[in-house]
């Protein structure tokens, strides 16, 4: 297996300043973009990994999903990851800025695909030969007009780009249902504004009265608009963020608790142990301990 420690979580550095799109073959891409790699970094951009030989396990944002052929990723902006493949892995990877396709794209917002919209989407599809051969071909397309220097390359790159979106929306119906049905009441909205405030404030805010009072909402209907999106109460969409920021620094800083904790926002370092435990299942100490143990 080819392994990228939890030291070694993903930040694809761009070929050039001011790279906003890159395409690859996956295979290729281990070899050029995995051979500087010193810290963990979260990505700045939106990508797609589509995986059509070999094995392995990718974990994003410290959840485990199995790696075969079939299996295609997307990741939002802030998420990290990395992966153990087998030697024979190949497919195909493409990543872009917000900008890139936004202002191409002015009336879809990246944000109204369903493993886009939200942190907690589901980043993995699996998807069955039929799409499969679909969606490899227009990787493949992607790939066949990222190394040409042909007119109007971006139209047919994003092209490309939006039919593996919207089939992929297609083919996740139960996500894609639930989306439409957010977009049409007003929730993905307003669960939209609440994880955008969360991410700006959730260090000095931890209590869902905050959030509600931010979004001219009453705390309950806060509460009812996060479990209608993720199943999750308003008070766990919060935590997990901070959950989320502190197995980054637990990992990044090699132990330092006491001050990761402060850095949170918690000056009771013995609150904090007894909260990432009751999330977690283990103290911030066996977490550490578990991930570097091979670093």
């Amino acid at each position: 297996m080819k392994r990228v420690s939890i030291l070694q979580i993903d930040q694809f550095k761009h070929d050039k300043e001011g790279e906003d799109f890159h395409v690859n073959l996956l295979e290729e891409h281990l070899v050029t973009r995995h051979n500087d790699i010193a810290r963990p970094h979260s990505h700045n951009f939106y990508l797609a990994v589509l995986f059509t030989h070999g094995k392995g396990r990718h974990e994003i944002d410290f959840n485990i999903y199995e790696v075969k052929p079939g299996a295609l990723f997307f990741l939002n902006p802030g998420q990290t990851h990395h992966w153990e493949l087998s030697d024979d892995v190949k497919g195909y990877i493409f990543f872009h800025t917000r900008d890139y396709y936004e202002l191409y794209y002015t009336n879809i917002k990246l944000s109204h695909f369903p493993f886009f919209y939200s942190m907690h989407s589901n980043p993995c599809l699996y998807l069955d030969a039929s799409p499969l051969k679909e969606i490899t071909s227009y990787f493949g397309g992607i790939y066949s007009e990222g190394i040409k220097n042909l007119p109007l390359q971006k139209p047919a790159i994003m092209s490309y780009i939006n039919l593996i979106y919207i089939t992929c929306t297609r083919v996740n119906n139960s996500t894609e249902t639930a989306a439409e049905t957010h977009n049409d009441n007003g929730y993905y909205q307003k669960f939209h504004q609440f994880e955008t405030l969360v991410e700006a404030d959730y260090i000095e805010h931890k209590l869902p009265a905050y959030y509600a009072s931010q979004l001219f909402i009453t705390p309950r209907h806060l509460n009812r608009i996060a479990q209608a999106v993720t199943g999750k109460t308003a008070t766990d969409v919060i935590l997990d963020r901070v959950l989320l920021e502190a197995k980054k620094e637990l990992v990044l800083r090699r132990g330092n608790f006491k001050s990761i904790a402060e850095i949170l926002g918690y000056n009771d370092y013995a609150y904090f142990s007894r909260m990432f435990k009751l999330k977690t299942g283990e103290t911030p100490g066996g977490f550490a301990k578990r991930y570097l143990k091979d670093s």
